[in-house]
């Protein structure tokens, strides 16, 4: 990442791809490169940043916390996903923490210039809005999955939305799959989130490869 100046990494995020050279260079000298270790917060719930920031390279988790530490993960972010939006907008405190799985390096841009560009750019302010409303439609998944569908119903949708799609049609999770962390996306325990996703491995509905990761078969496109 240091090899690159501020205008290459801002020209790689799709958000800035419609900028103008004079626009792009505006942004590139406002924006800040910033690097989070695991476990460190990029927005906490209840607080305000006044900034947006586009993730680079990693993995984010976003978490909705109560008083009592109850915590339900909403949404896995990864490079190209931007944090803060709803606060810059609204100019309210974050409605949810945004957490680092690994190592995650965002570029920042405060509060006055994202505001300074989106008059400038009606592409930029739709792709905001276009993020807003992807976020909106999970949301609506999320709440039809929990009033609706029974923990094994949950639990398939929650892996089918965290795996990238592959070649030859099966879906991957790169990443070792936590059962604590599919529990806090469904709303259920820990145990019964691992004896679902054993069934669903017995079944030939999901492969647990050597190295960790998941690949999900095309049988289980029919399940949710």
């Amino acid at each position: 990442m240091a090899m690159l100046s501020n205008l290459d990494l801002i020209r790689r995020v799709p958000l800035f791809a419609m900028l103008t050279d004079a626009q792009a260079t505006a942004v590139s000298d406002a924006i800040v490169k910033r690097r989070y270790k695991r476990g460190d917060n990029i927005v906490e719930q209840g607080k305000k940043s006044n900034a947006l920031f586009i993730m680079l390279t990693g993995r984010a988790r976003v978490i909705s916390g109560d008083g009592r530490g109850r915590e339900v993960i909403l949404a896995i972010l990864n490079p190209g996903d931007y944090i803060g939006e709803m606060s810059l907008i609204d100019n309210e405190p974050h409605s949810a923490t945004v957490q680092a799985e690994i190592q995650t390096d965002v570029l920042e841009l405060a509060r006055v210039d994202f505001a300074r560009c989106l008059p400038e750019n009606t592409s930029m302010a739709y792709a905001v809005m276009k993020g807003l409303v992807q976020r909106l439609r999970h949301a609506d998944r999320q709440i039809q999955s929990l009033a609706l569908m029974d923990v094994y119903g949950r639990v398939a949708r929650a892996l089918l939305e965290t795996a990238t799609p592959q070649a030859d049609g099966t879906r991957l999770i790169r990443s070792k799959v936590s059962r604590s962390d599919i529990a806090k996306m469904v709303g259920a325990s820990r145990e019964m989130v691992s004896r679902v996703m054993k069934d669903l491995e017995q079944r030939g509905f999901i492969e647990v490869m050597d190295d960790g990761a998941t690949r999900i078969k095309e049988n289980m496109l029919s399940l949710p």
